[in-house]
């Protein structure tokens, strides 16, 4: 039986953990397009960036494999969500639950997919972890995400947190097949 390639991306806003996701789960060694931050306001947060995409893979079994695209958080890189959203089958969206003044943003990347390529997606509350890490219901709240949508907590350090936002999503993609 031909092995079924399930593609999925990881998106989210600058510094939301969409690389460290890829590299937590991933089975082969993260492929990263990765260049020096120099701009002010992003070098203060992280010493690199993500400019095109990171790619990782995971074998589920004999017959599936997850292929995992992350995206540039700016949205100076977001024609790379257009190139990276054809063919998607599920789609997560990283929030850093620590820094409210991204909401809006993610809530931005969540249009722009659902408008472009509808498909089944949740939301990982990364830095679960922190303090100051808001919660998963208020993360709802404030992306304006109705009950349907699974908002999920999530350490993308841990790779059974990963794991479970996967998870989660391949339950959701199961709904539509």
């Amino acid at each position: 039986m031909a092995e079924k390639k399930i593609k999925i991306v990881i998106s989210g806003p600058y510094a939301a953990g969409k690389t460290q996701f890829i590299n937590t789960i991933s089975e082969i060694e993260t492929v990263k397009t990765e260049v020096k931050t120099t701009r002010s306001g992003e070098k203060e947060k992280k010493d690199y960036t993500t400019v095109a995409m990171d790619f990782g893979r995971i074998k589920i079994d004999d017959e599936h494999t997850l292929y995992l695209f992350g995206t540039p958080g700016q949205s100076r890189f977001d024609f790379m969500w257009d190139i990276l959203g054809k063919g998607m089958v599920g789609l997560v969206v990283l929030v850093d639950s620590t820094d409210p003044a991204t909401f809006h943003e993610a809530r931005r990347i969540i249009n722009y997919f659902e408008s472009r390529y509808p498909a089944p997606f949740v939301v990982g509350c990364n830095k679960q972890d922190l303090k100051g890490a808001w919660s998963p219901d208020d993360i709802r709240t404030a992306l304006d995400l109705g009950e349907e949508i699974k908002v999920l907590p999530l350490v993308s350090v841990d790779k059974q947190s990963v794991k479970n936002v996967l998870l989660v999503l391949l339950d959701e993609i199961a709904k539509y097949i």
